[in-house]
């Protein structure tokens, strides 16, 4: 939603335009005639987005400290599939969602909008800026890492829910990377261990993950609102203090880009993510962190020309500023189940949630602060980009906290700092 010369504009329409798409797209929908693929699901998912995000981002308390526009796409649209499960609310086909579904999933949509979004920021950061950032970040992660343990573990207690119980359960499945990446591998590690079954241990993780991803999203707005209250917390949207550039200088040129060098951009993202993927044949470690690193080896030895660098830059502005309402959209129906939120909704477990999460924010905000971070920046990306639902999470509590900017250091945490989550489990279960 954008204002010009006074006149509203939703997705740069003006109304008398706009209001006829979404009324096509909307009769389409409910008559089930949209078209399959990529046409039906992304034009129902920009239309909803576009109209949420305007909702989200004009109602009072919502846009001041819950997010916004991107929370309420989220949970909007995630509203929107369970109340249409309810027998007496059905007003939408089924085929609707499982497209938009199959689009997200196995159609590579998200991965699509993560490659652009990760290449091109790496690509277009600072050198010396990623030198400096990266040798100091994990000992954020892990003082998070801690004291979300330790806080959940003390409630978990405290509550007579158990010191270990939290601590498993609860505290590392929110914390270990998402549901592919952490719960489910996680209820591996412990039905091996524990001689129990991994569906009846994911029925106790699923929900702590859900309603963790929840949280952080909303907590991701708030720490948005604390940094615009006092300044001296946030960088908006820098990691580093301090951070004199010039101490590690890069010759910037001009350059012009024509409509053609978008897609060259889009070829290097591809190609980068296919590199990780085709890597992790090789190494057993998740492909968006092997994308990470061989992105990051580029910029760092620059191998690639400047010309290039720009063009995956420029190609990841373009996709988020046009895309990243109807991918929250596609967050929302396809990897937000409200029904398992609702369910988990009893305040002890409520309570566990939440000191998980807290307990990653305060973490990450005081080694930030002792290692040279700006601690919102720090507990947004090193914090809350651990308790989220991995890429999905990242891409929702970035854009609530208005900082997508910082998308290689979420995916570090997601992706390389899950993997530390699983490491450290299979060490600490053997004790505990």
């Amino acid at each position: 939603m954008e204002t010009k010369n006074r006149k509203l504009l939703l997705y740069g329409l003006e109304l008398k335009y706009f209001i006829p798409i979404a009324m096509i797209i909307f009769i389409a929908a409910y008559l089930n005639a949209l078209p399959n693929g990529i046409i039906g699901a992304l034009a129902f998912m920009v239309v909803l987005g576009a109209i949420l995000e305007l909702i989200g981002n004009k109602t009072p308390i919502l846009k001041d400290y819950l997010g916004g526009g991107a929370t309420l796409a989220i949970f909007g649209s995630a509203a929107l599939v369970y109340i249409n499960t309810q027998p007496d609310y059905q007003f939408l086909p089924e085929e609707l969602f499982t497209n938009i579904v199959t689009f997200m999933k196995s159609g590579g949509f998200l991965d699509f909008y993560i490659a652009a979004l990760i290449v091109g920021s790496i690509l277009g950061m600072n050198r010396g800026l990623l030198i400096k950032a990266a040798l100091r970040y994990l000992p954020v992660i892990i003082g998070g890492v801690f004291l979300a343990v330790m806080f959940t573990g003390i409630t978990g207690m405290l509550l007579g829910y158990g010191f270990k119980q939290a601590i498993f359960y609860i505290a590392i499945p929110i914390m270990g990377g998402g549901m592919g990446a952490g719960a489910v591998p996680l209820s591996k590690i412990f039905a091996q261990k524990l001689n129990v079954s991994s569906e009846q241990l994911l029925s106790t993780m699923v929900p702590a993950v859900t309603l963790g991803n929840a949280m952080a999203i909303v907590f991701g707005a708030l720490l948005d609102r604390l940094g615009k209250q006092i300044p001296a917390f946030s960088g908006n949207g820098n990691l580093l203090k301090n951070n004199k550039l010039e101490e590690i200088p890069e010759e910037k040129e001009e350059i012009k880009l024509e409509i053609k060098d978008f897609g060259s951009g889009m070829l290097v993202a591809l190609t980068f993510f296919t590199l990780g993927k085709l890597l992790s044949f090789i190494i057993p470690i998740h492909p968006y962190a092997l994308m990470i690193i061989s992105v990051a080896i580029a910029k760092l030895t620059g191998c690639i020309d400047k010309r290039y660098e720009e063009f995956a830059a420029k190609w990841y502005q373009f996709i988020t500023k046009n895309f990243t309402s109807a991918l929250l959209i596609g967050i929302g129906i396809a990897y937000t189940d409200l029904g398992k939120i609702i369910e988990a909704c009893n305040l002890t477990y409520i309570l566990l949630v939440f000191t998980t999460v807290l307990g990653a924010i305060v973490g990450t905000a005081i080694m930030g602060h002792l290692l040279g971070f700006y601690m919102v920046e720090a507990s947004i990306t090193a914090g809350l980009c651990m308790a989220n639902m991995g890429g999905t999470g990242d891409v929702a509590v970035l854009s609530g906290a208005n900082r997508m900017e910082l998308m290689p250091f979420a995916q570090i945490s997601s992706r390389i700092g899950g993997a530390f989550m699983l490491l450290l489990t299979s060490v600490l279960i053997s004790f505990l």
